[in-house]
């Protein structure tokens, strides 16, 4: 039987299927961090067992690392106690750790792509639920709960039903300014945030194949935000391009092995889904979101809608508008803003501050604008500063923090204000999700620079043509 790309890779890590119940899969990489970690460390050291394979396992610090002065020591008690346990548990069991302060620190779905932990044909998991990131390189990526990780660390293995499979295709040609983000925002506000529940996406068609694996991750990584189990691209050259040569990926011999195997990972033409959706990439334009959840997102020169044009109660509906302070049939554009946000696991890489550097190249940050520029790693905080966009971002009134991932989640110090509007380039717009009363708009790269110099929501396309003109 024909297989589809899921299939082939779900079916090769099958340890043991149980009837009626979930499989047994075999896990290749297990990605940890401070926040999800230590229960599970405990559950180990309180059953006087080892992790099964610390090869397989890598440590980063980033939820609650502070993004300024990482060199003195952490001043919140309870995260400098989650960035010792996890500091303690890795070397208690040999799992290379990369802490605050270690040239191979940063977000964990920044670093393990860095790195080469991220291949195609894998099965990687981690307590975090942007672990679908990693599916941009052919991998099956989730993520998982604390009880979860405690089994991975002991067993290297996972009890999981298989998700059923869903194809998204998007062919054309994108218009000017529409970023991966903006494509992966337009298919939310299509499907709405739980249109892909129970289902493992692939994503196929003109505009992925043309995609950069940076792209291909930002796109990845917002599969959860429509309900998704994780997604995925199928591999290619611009995968095997990206990957080669890295530091965890396969070298000489074992490189052309992988490279056989790497190759057969696509889907055959005539394997089926459970479900299949086509758009025209003609359709999107630069988005952003103006509700409380990833699908309350629409084009950025539209209206907000009215409540009986969006799906689900109207009541939630005008509650939530009533949280962001907006109105049924206001214009998103011209709207001020307070705070802009560059960086996250969606958005913290290096094309995504080279898009954000060539609107605000020759202008000058808003006086009414806190601007955090929060790189995804320390190679991409040494990329900003070689190719000169350090520069670029100091002349314009900006300045650069170090990594972590900051305020996505606000568990650090790094929180917007009550009441205040960030233009951020995270993945959640959540109430509260950037700070107590903190009021979020989702947007690409460009997007966000357009409202950090003029204040205000603003069509990119204007200022390019003005670079233009």
């Amino acid at each position: 039987m024909s297989k589809t790309l899921f299939d082939k890779v779900w079916d090769s890590h099958v340890v043991q299927r149980i009837e009626n119940g979930p499989d047994v899969l075999f896990i290749d990489r297990h990605l940890v961090h401070e926040v999800t970690s230590p229960v599970a460390f405990l559950g180990l050291k309180n059953r006087g067992i080892k992790v099964l394979y610390p090869e397989r396992t890598f440590a980063t610090a980033d939820h609650n690392t502070p993004t300024r002065n990482q060199h003195l020591p952490v001043k919140d008690k309870l995260s400098a106690n989650q960035l010792k346990a996890l500091e303690e548990n890795s070397n208690a069991h040999n799992i290379p750790y990369w802490g605050l302060g270690h040239e191979k620190n940063g977000i964990v779905h920044v670093i393990g792509p860095e790195n080469g932990i991220t291949v195609p044909g894998a099965t990687i998991v981690c307590g975090d639920s942007h672990t679908s990131t990693h599916g941009a390189f052919g991998a099956i990526a989730f993520g998982i709960g604390t009880s979860e990780v405690e089994m991975v660390l002991s067993t290297q293995c996972i009890m999981q039903p298989k998700p059923k499979s869903m194809r998204i295709n998007v062919n054309g040609t994108l218009n000017k300014a529409v970023t991966p983000k903006d494509v992966a925002l337009f298919i939310i506000s299509k499907l709405t945030t739980s249109g892909a529940t129970g289902y493992f996406v692939e994503y196929a068609g003109d505009v992925f194949r043309n995609m950069s694996m940076e792209g291909r991750m930002t796109v990845c990584n917002l599969s959860i935000e429509m309900g998704a189990r994780g997604g995925m691209i199928a591999p290619d050259e611009k995968t095997f391009d990206y990957i080669e040569g890295r530091e965890y990926a396969p070298k000489g011999a074992a490189w052309y092995k992988a490279m056989t195997y790497w190759e057969t990972l696509y889907s055959e033409d005539d394997a089926s889904f459970d479900k299949e959706l086509t758009f025209e990439a003609s359709e999107i334009e630069p988005m952003i979101t103006y509700g409380t959840n990833p699908g309350m997102g629409m084009g950025i020169k539209n209206d907000i809608p009215q409540a009986e044009a969006v799906e689900g109660g109207a009541a939630t509906y005008k509650k939530s508008l009533a949280y962001m302070a907006f109105n049924e049939g206001d214009a998103m554009i011209g709207k001020p803003i307070d705070f802009v946000f560059l960086g996250s696991c969606t958005n913290g890489r290096i094309e995504d501050f080279r898009a954000f550097a060539s609107i605000i190249k020759g202008r000058r940050k808003a006086d009414n604008v806190t601007a955090w520029l929060v790189p995804g790693s320390h190679r991409v905080e040494e990329a900003i500063k070689n190719e000169g966009i350090l520069d670029i971002l100091h002349q314009a009134g900006f300045e650069l923090r170090e990594p972590g991932c900051s305020a996505c989640l606000a568990m650090n110090d790094d929180k917007i204000p009550a009441g205040k509007y960030a233009v951020s380039t995270s993945n959640r717009n959540f109430e509260g999700r950037q700070g107590p009363g903190s009021r979020t708009l989702l947007a690409s790269p460009l997007v966000a620079a357009a409202a950090a110099v003029t204040g205000k929501v603003t069509d990119p396309r204007e200022l390019m043509e003005d670079v233009l003109a």
